[in-house]
């Protein structure tokens, strides 16, 4: 999804955690967050970011985020899958993306885990919605201090993509991940998009 960085940040009441000053984190947060995504691409591309932002802010991942969209080959799998060690040297010396090699070196295996688990489930998409049983947990959230960090299905996502050779996906990282996917729909109640029906 290519998020419409024109939106007019209006008089609607918006998440709690949301930074108002920063369009591009608004519209995300107005055209993305939390709507049920089921295409595996993308699926991939917001794991990767989860992942990267560990130890860092949303925001600063955020706005990175369309010049990772460039070097990692929107973010398809199969492309990223086969990044050598001479490409990710290269990827470590681009100030446009977070320079740690740990986190880069993850995003090439994780590529190759991804599509052994599309292999085995047909999709990712089929598999990690499994967990929900395929139906998005609606929360009832009002302020900062009643969102979890974690849940015992993000330990669950967590510990088995794991065992699946997945690296940065603690459960911290999983639970903000089904946060993004829309998983868990965690508009707060006061959010103009709690309970709303997204297709």
């Amino acid at each position: 999804m290519v998020c419409n960085l024109s939106i007019m940040v209006s008089t609607k009441t918006r998440c709690p955690w949301l930074k108002l000053s920063n369009p591009r984190y608004v519209a995300y947060h107005d055209q993305e967050w939390g709507r049920p995504e089921h295409d595996d691409q993308m699926l991939f591309e917001l794991l990767t970011l989860e992942g990267a932002q560990a130890g860092l802010s949303w925001e600063t991942v955020l706005n990175k985020r369309e010049h990772y969209r460039k070097v990692f080959m929107k973010f398809d799998p199969k492309k990223v899958a086969k990044f050598d060690q001479h490409k990710i040297k290269k990827l470590l010396q681009d100030a446009g993306i977070i320079r740690n090699r740990l986190k880069v070196e993850s995003t090439v295996s994780n590529a190759k885990a991804f599509l052994n688990v599309q292999k085995e489930f047909g999709s990712f998409d089929r598999y990690i919605w499994s967990f929900v049983d395929h139906k998005p947990i609606q929360t009832k959230f009002s302020s900062m201090k009643d969102y979890p960090s974690k849940t015992l299905i993000s330990d669950q996502i967590s510990k088995d993509l794991k065992k699946r050779g997945f690296r940065f996906v603690g459960t911290t990282i999983m639970y903000a991940f089904m946060q993004a996917i829309g998983m868990t729909q965690d508009h707060a109640k006061t959010c103009y998009l709690h309970g709303k029906k997204f297709r």
